[in-house]
């Protein structure tokens, strides 16, 4: 193995990450000291490939409240959002934006733009309430996009279905109207070109994204899917239809071919092969991922990475002769996959633990977000029924560092990797 050349592509997703995020923040705060307008959106569904036509900078309000909490600040921000009079009981992501926005966008990773338009799905019902927070602050229009979701679980629709092809004219119709308003809010005219290689930076992420994920099923995994997943994740948000987004990840794939060929695994000792099923512990991120880690257990796939990558998971390309047709079909199928992975993932659990070598499922409902939390006690339940696999079911938020006991975690923790070593040693007999 070369050295120098392991040296060069191996840790270059971490760092290379890290570096894109920065500079992204860096440009917002350019953004707001310039007074431009900003677009604010949210991960499932963001448009980005579209509101980067009318170069309207996109603000994600929830990466910039999970920000907080991993810098360990957000119970400032919490406490001031409930001191002006927003429940303990309201999702944390909300509470923590509304403080950025009392303090006139000062956020720990630099100056947070206002809005001039919001633009949001029904992906998430707190979206919705949200943006209603940003229309009575700033007076900004606000605009939602209505996405048809899956009835009941195993009911998805498919290009070359009746219905599929309604629920996309249905989106389209809904794309054409935001286009107009961009134009309005912005002053340019549409320029389909534009579009076009928004889409196709997008296309080569997309398909970045599917290839990282499928050479997880490596053993020893390639990569962390809570923490490193994370990084990914931000990229793969921030700068989704833009050409360095589609360079990073066209190394990050070149990094885990590699990694794989030459055996390289995130752990030394890769004992214990896990899914993680929920939104990560932020306010103890770092200690969250070391409970399992000391144990030899990573993460190899998470739902976070289907539904906080707003179904880019699903490696949908755009078809660029037809781009707005295919911009509602890609949003469609995406955000739809992306609502599934909160709702209906027991199935495409079970389906994933052969080829992923899933040793254990931990869940991980929070406080802060029932969207993603409920109904998770019955998916468990129904993922043990079909499959003999072992499973955590362990509480905590995302924001809250009120709610979050280290102790109470660990010990549950502890004996969950007891009982697998119980279990491996029954097998081995």
């Amino acid at each position: 193995m070369d050295e120098q050349q392991t040296a060069t592509i191996v840790g270059r997703g971490h760092d290379e990450g890290a570096r894109l995020f920065r500079e992204w923040f860096e440009g917002l705060n350019a953004s707001a000291e310039r007074g431009d307008p900003a677009a604010y959106v949210f991960v499932m569904g963001s448009m980005a490939e579209l509101l980067r036509v009318f170069d309207l900078p996109v603000v994600f309000p929830e990466i910039n409240s999970l920000q907080t909490a991993i810098r360990r600040v957000a119970h400032e921000y919490l406490n001031q959002a409930e001191d002006y009079g927003y429940s303990p009981d309201i999702c944390g992501y909300v509470k923590a934006d509304v403080a950025v926005q009392l303090r006139g966008g000062v956020h720990p990773m630099g100056l947070i733009p206002k809005p001039a338009i919001a633009v949001l799905t029904n992906a998430c019902n707190t979206y919705i309430k949200w943006a209603e927070i940003w229309e009575r602050m700033y007076g900004v229009p606000v605009f939602t996009l209505d996405i048809p979701g899956t009835r009941a679980a195993g009911t998805q629709t498919w290009p070359g279905d009746r219905d599929f092809k309604n629920d996309c004219d249905y989106v389209a119709a809904q794309i054409k109207e935001l286009i107009s308003l961009c134009e309005k809010v912005t002053g340019k005219k549409f320029d389909i070109d534009k579009l076009r290689e928004a889409m196709h930076h997008a296309n080569a992420m997309s398909r970045g994204w599917k290839r990282v994920l499928e050479l997880n099923t490596n053993r020893p995994s390639l990569f962390n899917a809570v923490t490193d997943g994370t990084i990914y994740l931000g990229v793969s948000n921030a700068f989704r239809g833009a050409e360095e987004g589609a360079k990073y990840f066209d190394d990050l794939v070149e990094e885990m071919e590699y990694k794989a060929a030459h055996g390289i695994g995130t752990l030394v000792d890769e004992k214990h092969r896990l899914i993680f099923v929920g939104v990560p512990c932020y306010p103890i991120f770092r200690r969250f991922n070391e409970l399992f880690s000391e144990w030899g257990g990573t993460f190899v796939n998470s739902t976070y990475l289907w539904f906080a990558a707003g179904g880019a998971n699903r490696g949908f390309e755009y078809d660029l002769a037809r781009p707005l047709e295919s911009l509602a079909e890609g949003t469609l199928i995406s955000v739809r996959d992306a609502m599934d992975s909160m709702f209906y993932q027991d199935q495409a659990l079970a389906e994933m633990i052969e080829p992923f070598h899933v040793d254990g499922v931990v869940y991980h409902p929070i406080k802060s977000c029932r969207t993603v939390s409920t109904g998770l006690a019955d998916n468990r339940r129904a993922l043990m029924a079909s499959r003999d696999i072992a499973s955590l079911f362990i509480e905590s938020d995302m924001m809250d560092r009120r709610v979050v006991s280290e102790a109470q975690l660990k010990n549950r923790v502890d004996a969950f990797f007891e009982g697998l070593e119980s279990r491996r040693l029954a097998a081995s007999r």
